[in-house]
């Protein structure tokens, strides 16, 4: 590959070209911009063009150079108005893998609106119609939204990259990275996902509601998981720290978007009030099985709201999943949990011997019971 050509490109709602002196303002606003971040490389960062000299820099000496090594850098502009909305760029070329990374950013006055992952998606057509065989995209387990663009444009999640994220300076703290990749012969368009999106945002029956978690449950979330009862009927039977609680809520909806587990807070749906989480961990997906889970915080037991709570989750599961089966443990002397899904539709199917960990350092039974799909 003798690198890429320099050509705009034309999508139906943007324009892709060079960064051009007429951008200096709107780089500068967009690096100006409260909470601006950015993720390294030359685009990776919007909030180091916080003045002119720095944004002509980026235009007159460092896009040139991203190019001369291999790389890309394209200013994203309204196709009709030719404004800045933000950046995209290929980084780290690595010549005998014919690979590089994508990286973007948007200006706080394109956000909302899917530009990120038309521009990515375009970016990603062109490299690989270009010779590249491999693109890879990196998000922070807790960029959701970044994750979203990934999977818009075509990319696949492979894994975790341990510390390969690092603050500022050299001894800033690693921190770990999501990686997802696009190679040449991958299907066209977005990628399917095995956990799509509640219907509308959220579950309701009126009386009881689901909601996504994310990171604002995280306090709620807490000292529910602090309570004995709770805790030691989870895996490990340990209570967490507000830190882990924290990193989890921040971190559900990268699980979610991995197809790994569907996380949700069980509130009140008239007051909207947090009453506890369910979750739906999809542990088989060649089998189209997955397990439930839930447990409330003490004020809003014995009103029914895990039952409802159960009905919605397996409801969606079924008709929007696709799930063929649902199944769930309850520890023997839990009778209060098993009632719950016997209530909700759910048959005892036997018992499961030294499950999982006890609190005592002991291993528990299970009672196991099991949901299947309504034949079609």
């Amino acid at each position: 590959m003798d690198g890429l050509p320099r050509e705009e490109l034309d999508t139906v709602r943007l324009r892709l070209r060079a960064p051009a002196p007429g951008d200096v303002d709107d780089l500068v606003a967009a690096g100006r911009a409260a909470g601006a971040t950015g993720s390294g490389g030359v685009v990776g960062g919007r909030a180091g063009m916080a003045d002119a000299a720095r944004a002509r820099a980026f235009i007159d000496v460092e896009a040139p150079a991203r190019w001369a090594t291999g790389g890309a850098v394209f200013v994203v502009a309204d196709r009709d108005t030719d404004r800045l909305l933000g950046c995209v760029e290929l980084d780290r070329y690595v010549a005998p893998l014919a690979q590089a990374e994508a990286g973007y950013w948007l200006a706080p006055w394109a956000l909302g609106k899917g530009f990120g992952a038309e521009a990515v998606a375009a970016l990603t057509d062109w490299a690989l119609h270009h010779g590249l065989a491999r693109l890879e995209l990196r998000a922070a387990p807790a960029d959701a939204q970044r994750q979203r663009v990934a999977l818009a444009a075509g990319y696949r999640r492979e894994g975790i990259l341990r510390g390969a994220g690092a603050g500022a300076g050299p001894d800033g703290p690693r921190h770990d990275l999501v990686l997802w990749a696009r190679l040449t012969g991958d299907p066209d368009g977005p990628t399917p996902r095995l956990l799509p999106d509640l219907p509308g945002g959220e579950l309701s029956d009126g009386v009881v509601a689901l909601h996504p978690l994310d990171p604002s449950d995280a306090d709620d979330a807490y000292a529910v998981l602090r309570l004995p009862e709770v805790y030691e009927s989870s895996v490990p039977p340990v209570a967490p720290t507000r830190t882990q609680v924290r990193e989890s809520c921040e971190t559900a909806q990268s699980q979610w978007l991995a197809g790994a587990a569907a996380r949700l807070t069980v509130r009140d749906a008239p007051s909207d009030r947090y009453a506890g989480e369910i979750v739906l961990h999809y542990t088989e997906p060649v089998t189209a099985s997955a397990m439930l889970g839930y447990h409330l915080a003490p004020a809003w037991r014995g009103r029914g709201f895990a039952t409802r709570a159960v009905r919605l989750l397996a409801g969606w599961a079924f008709d929007h999943v696709r799930l063929a089966r649902l199944y769930a443990g309850a520890e023997v002397r839990n009778t209060a949990s098993q009632a719950v899904l016997e209530r909700a539709g759910f048959r005892r199917v036997g018992r499961e011997l030294s499950r999982r960990p006890g609190a005592d350092g002991g291993r528990v039974d299970d009672v196991l019971y099991e949901l299947v799909a309504a034949p079609t």
